[in-house]
């Protein structure tokens, strides 16, 4: 006679009870070990004896507190991240604040800026990102942002919102790439701001960008080639650098030019240096 749906339900929970009361993983179960360890015995009851049936590796999974293990880890990484965060932006901060007294910045300025809305909400904004990454350096990133936004009196939202977003999505060899466009074009970059307020000299600079762009890509190791793309296209993802062609490049040359956005996120992921030091 064929068994209904709860009775083979109730013949499923019985061997599932007899075979873990029998075997080791019911013993470590039942002697309150924890669950990568339940996991491991169950592992290794698996290969020494062949799969006792499909209804026990159900029952380890649900033994293993995955919710739980999820919740704990989850609470315990926040607080280890925003508690790292704040002592990095606490140290940057004292460090803007000898930079501002140096250079002769009133005391009632330095307080003004440091009790601002724009900086509660500029540090509300890098503890959201926080919660993103479990790299220290990241939020190392994300501490300098905020102490170099009060060291310049710029704390826009906006813009705050976008660098903290990239501090945390780009590796460290895009910031490095960043960094050796910055030095690359920085020059350029101001000289164009300028020729914008002075329309009427109109310089042309498109020579002197194929040039300078055709020296540095000699410079760069052929075999790391998909790496600096692969850094090329996270940077004009953010904003920080635009792929220009001219008629006369050749396919998969072109120049990658640096801009204002990442001329000024470069800036603000730089160590703050006092007097002293």
């Amino acid at each position: 006679m064929a068994l209904t749906g709860n009775e083979v339900a109730a013949v499923n929970q019985q061997r599932r009870n007899e075979e873990l009361t029998q075997s080791p993983v019911g013993g470590v179960l039942s002697s309150g070990a924890t669950a990568a360890g339940a996991a491991l015995a169950v592992a290794t009851s698996l290969v020494a004896g062949g799969p006792p049936g499909l209804v026990l590796a159900g029952s380890v999974v649900a033994g293993m507190g995955i919710v739980d293990w999820f919740r704990k880890l989850g609470t315990s990484k926040v607080n280890e991240n925003l508690e790292a965060l704040g002592q990095a932006t606490e140290d940057a901060l004292n460090r803007v604040e000898n930079v501002l007294k140096e250079h002769g910045t009133a005391l009632d300025e330095i307080k003004k800026r440091l009790g601002s809305k724009e900086l509660r909400n500029a540090m509300a904004s890098a503890s959201l990102q926080a919660l993103r990454t479990t790299q220290k350096e990241r939020l190392n990133r994300l501490a300098l942002i905020l102490a170099n936004g009060v060291k310049n009196n710029d704390l826009s939202a906006e813009r705050n919102d976008d660098m903290m977003r990239a501090a945390i999505e780009l590796k460290d060899t895009d910031i490095s790439m960043l960094g050796k466009l910055y030095q690359l074009w920085k020059d350029l970059l101001d000289r164009v701001e300028r020729a914008k307020h002075a329309p009427s000299s109109s310089p042309n600079f498109h020579n002197e960008i194929q040039n300078v762009w055709h020296g540095f890509g000699r410079s760069l190791n052929p075999a790391e080639q998909l790496e600096y793309r692969g850094s090329f296209a996270r940077l004009q993802s953010h904003g920080m650098i635009q792929q220009v062609t001219f008629s006369n490049n050749e396919i998969g040359r072109e120049p990658y030019l640096l801009l204002q956005d990442g001329k000024k996120f470069y800036e603000r992921l730089q160590e703050i240096a006092t007097n002293a030091e």
